[in-house]
């Protein structure tokens, strides 16, 4: 058994009490996320990705393609506003960069390959390369 104290434990409980509005959760709720959630289909001629990235702006997505090979990564930044008669008090934000990486089963045509992204979801059209299939080997 681990003799680490989990979070949530005692200590927040003994803080909370002594200080009850300091330790606040952050506003915005969850963290950055761990990863990028894709869902992958497949038509005979091409591979339709659909990841998902809200509140990230178009400029910071990047999309490579190497042979087989799908990275994706973006620039995660979430600020407050602020107005001019307005006084801080206290302000959460966070910043950080995902990514997510993943293999396909044939070559992408990568200079026939689109992206689009509309309301935090990334559509990737990958067309498949066009060339000789798998051979197979005759045994001797």
């Amino acid at each position: 058994m681990s003799n680490l104290i989990p979070r949530g434990s005692l200590f927040d409980e003994f803080f909370k009490d002594m200080a009850p509005g300091f330790f606040i959760k952050p506003l915005h709720g969850d963290p950055l996320p761990q990863s990028i959630k894709v869902d992958v289909k497949e038509n005979p001629d091409a591979y339709i990705v659909e990841a998902e990235i809200p509140g990230v702006s178009r400029d910071d997505i990047q999309v490579t393609i190497d042979g087989s090979i799908v990275t994706l990564r973006a620039e995660v930044r979430q600020m407050d506003a602020q107005t001019s008669n307005e006084k801080v008090l206290r302000s959460e934000r966070y910043y950080g960069s995902v990514a997510r990486s993943f293999q396909l089963p044939v070559e992408i045509d990568e200079e026939s390959a689109k992206a689009k992204y509309d309301n935090g979801v990334l559509k990737l059209t990958l067309p498949k390369k066009r060339g000789r299939a798998g051979q197979r080997l005759a045994i001797e």
